[in-house]
């Protein structure tokens, strides 16, 4: 059986503001709010509310046979509850539907899982509370931050019971010769783990409305047909996971209603369902459907679902970031250490990865992505407003401890 797993990844970051060195000790508002409103409003009437809409729609309409998977950031949870409650209220909708699930990641949207062990396990609680809260689930999958994937991050991942599924990227460098269609397990054999098929996930998201393109119209009947041929490669029966996990904003957003992707996800369910040996699942829905056992598949450096590499070169590629991260985990523990739950929840919120990549200076299709995402004129200005914010923060942590 061919499984499709479509997730999606929902998550809009709070944008530090033209932060300039005169406004150090004398300004804690670090944050453009006024812009995070404006995007998330925008996003909120092309992306969430319309295809949460058409989500629900179907799910109705396939009465238990269609299914989609999310994990909501909380600094997006945050911004709904602020901005948009009934764009939060239309998720609680699929909730309740029975057939969604919402998975964990680090609350911040944060690549502590790479410097910083305790933060790590504090934000993955914090938002793992934070589902159960809104959404009434425990989730038992986890999706780290940017797909960030290696051993190491297995390693933590299997001290949290409560995790069965773990979502990587399916980049060749680590399966070699292997499918992304199986279910494999992880080094240590806690955890199994579903692997996105980027090729298929990426026509999508990425390449759908590239006229220059060879697939160029993607149509709903073409791209049912490649996923049928992916099933004649088994032979014994095994279950198959075809996992298109992408961005959320996707849909009317990054890929315009104009290019039809709202009648092409509107379309999917019904074309797939045909087929008697496709059928849509959850993550969680491989833990009593796999019936194989899985090889282990060990990855002993980081890979990411970003830019053409898949590994951490988004975030962490040059001197400014490099400097940026170091200086910030830094400042954080300091923070911790001063025990002020305000100064901590402010610098919580200066985790969330896409500080750092609006620092990447790469070049080509890569850096117009990283150009596409960012607030700011150039890297460099992104990089001198995080570091006089960590300013201000350094002159209020001293300030704190004087009192």
């Amino acid at each position: 059986m061919l499984n499709i797993v479509l997730y999606f990844q929902v998550h809009q970051p709070r944008r530090l503001g033209k932060y300039k060195v005169l406004h150090i000790g004398s300004n804690d508002n670090y944050f453009d709010d006024e812009l995070n409103r404006k995007i998330l409003n925008k996003v909120s009437d092309k992306c969430y509310l319309r295809t949460n809409r058409l989500l629900l729609s179907l799910i109705d309409r396939f009465k238990g046979e269609f299914k989609v998977s999310f994990s909501l950031t909380g600094s997006i949870i945050e911004q709904l509850r602020r901005y948009r409650p009934e764009v939060l209220e239309s998720f609680r909708q699929l909730a309740a539907t029975g057939q969604v699930e919402f998975m964990a990641e680090t609350y911040y949207h944060s690549l502590s899982s790479l410097f910083d062990e305790e933060e790590f396990f504090d934000q993955v609680g914090m938002h793992s509370e934070l589902m159960e809260t809104e959404f009434g689930q425990k989730p038992v999958t986890f999706r780290n931050t940017e797909l960030i994937y290696c051993d190491k991050v297995a390693e933590l991942v299997s001290q949290i019971d409560q995790f069965k599924i773990i979502l990587a990227e399916g980049a060749e460098k680590i399966l070699g010769w292997r499918s992304p269609l199986y279910a494999y397990s992880t080094y240590n054999a806690n955890q199994l783990l579903l692997l996105k098929y980027y090729q298929l996930a990426d026509d999508i998201a990425f390449r759908f409305s590239n006229k220059s393109w060879l697939g160029f119209p993607l149509t709903v009947e073409r791209f049912v047909e490649w996923i049928e041929r992916l099933g004649l490669l088994e032979r014994d029966g095994r279950e198959l996971y075809v996992n298109l996990f992408m961005d959320y904003e996707t849909f009317g957003e990054h890929q315009w209603e104009d290019t039809g992707i709202f009648a092409f996800l509107e379309h999917l369910p019904g074309c797939a369902l045909k087929n008697g040996h496709i059928r849509f699942a959850n993550p969680r829905d491989a833990i009593d459907s796999i019936n194989y056992q899985p090889a282990r598949l060990s990855v002993k450096e980081p890979v990411s679902w970003a830019d053409t590499e898949r590994d951490l070169s988004a975030w962490f590629s040059n001197s400014l970031q490099s400097n940026a991260l170091r200086t910030y985990h830094d400042l954080l523990k300091k923070i911790k250490r001063s025990g002020s739950k305000h100064l901590i929840d402010v610098a919580r919120g200066l985790s969330t990865s896409d500080i750092y990549y609006y620092m990447c200076t790469k070049y080509f299709n890569d850096g117009d992505v990283h150009k596409y995402f960012s607030p700011y004129d150039s890297p460099e200005q992104a990089y001198v407003y995080f570091i006089n914010v960590l300013a201000d923060l350094e002159k209020r942590i001293e300030k704190e401890t004087l009192v």
